[in-house]
């Protein structure tokens, strides 16, 4: 009995060791144009070092020093205005570390552009920063929106809307490997007026298959960060970037709360130039984006959920498990990417 107690409290003491430890609820967020704002928790009164660079995958040997020996769980750092910084986090005691970014790329006339590095995946890993980004529509982004993008060195853009909206929108990202493939806006609603909901979400995965198998394709080719985005980067873009995340392991609850940040990180002023009704009156697409044009209060961004509180993107899941079983069988039978292709990606994207 002794023995056995013995060894339940060095269990503990080594389990509270670890816990004490580590970094929990990393956070970065813009506080100021100049000034991004990192917190953690957990590290118990552990020192923390905090370094700062420009370098998604750098090292605390190759990352700026910005706050040694932190114990209070804050620091505020100053960064150039628009720069995509990448945080580091080290506990002094433990070795643990942590990296974070802002999620949301701070654009002046861009929508919904994020990365979807930082979430927890397969094997205790986290995707990595600074390698797959999420768009909405790019159609007036300034010249200082340009050049942020340029700093993230894309070198692939999957544009996933329909072909109407393509020619009403055309991105402004230039330099960058473009990639789309033509359908009607009709095809998304099964020929019913232009909406949102379980209707859409079901026609996704077939509708959407061409689209996401260019977007493994440049995964897989690792040749660096891609980007891909709709109009809004919500229903499309939310369900690809679902595709992908699953792929890579992470939980589905994790998954559907980033599908959500769309309903806060949208600007649906910067989605479509403003469109003339007289010149289009006999496009119905380009009379829909009007329609939420001379309503602004129609055009506010709104829950992506049922009444119920069921996430629209879990019709999407729905219609994978009913049609192909599962993600992983929708992924081999119905994109390509086989268990061989899912382990290379999750070598090469998580960290």
């Amino acid at each position: 009995m002794k023995q056995q107690f013995m060894i339940s409290l060095v269990s503990l003491l080594l389990a509270g060791a670890a816990q004490a430890g580590a970094i929990e609820a990393p956070a970065v967020t813009r506080t100021a144009p100049d000034a991004l704002t990192i917190s953690w928790t957990g590290s118990g009164s552990d020192p923390v070092d905090v370094f700062l660079s420009d370098d998604p995958a750098a090292t605390p040997g190759k990352a700026t020093l910005v706050s040694a020996a932190d114990r209070d769980g804050t620091e505020t750092v100053k960064v150039a205005p628009g720069q995509r910084a990448y945080v580091l986090l080290k506990d002094r005691t433990s070795g643990a570390t942590a990296r974070i970014a802002e999620r949301l790329v701070p654009l002046q006339q861009g929508s919904n552009f994020r990365d979807i590095g930082g979430y927890p995946a397969a094997g205790g890993k986290h995707v990595r920063w600074g390698l797959i980004y999420r768009s909405g529509g790019q159609p007036l982004l300034t010249p200082a929106d340009l050049d942020q993008i340029r700093a993230l060195k894309l070198q692939r853009l999957v544009d996933l809307r329909s072909s109407e909206e393509r020619v009403l929108a055309p991105s402004r990202i230039e330099g960058v490997p473009y990639e789309a493939v033509g359908y009607s806006m009709a095809a998304l609603s099964a020929g019913r007026p232009v909406g949102n909901g379980e209707t859409v979400y079901r026609r996704m995965p077939a509708l959407l298959a061409p689209q996401l198998r260019l977007v493994f394709q440049d995964l897989l080719g690792r040749k660096g960060a891609i980007a891909y985005n709709c109009s809004a980067g919500q229903d499309r873009t939310g369900f690809v970037t679902a595709i992908v995340l699953s792929a890579l392991g992470v939980p589905r609850d994790v998954i559907i709360a980033d599908y959500h940040l769309s309903t806060s990180y949208r600007r649906p002023e910067w989605e479509m130039p403003k469109i003339d009704t007289v010149a289009q009156a006999n496009n119905p697409v380009a009379m829909f984006f009007a329609k939420y044009q001379q309503n602004p209060e129609a055009a506010r961004p709104q829950p992506l959920k049922d009444p119920d509180g069921t996430a629209f993107l879990t019709h999407a899941f729905r219609e994978i498990e009913t049609r192909w079983g599962s993600v992983d069988a929708y992924l081999d039978q119905e994109i390509g990417v086989t268990a061989k292709d899912v382990a290379l990606l999750r070598a090469e994207y998580l960290e």
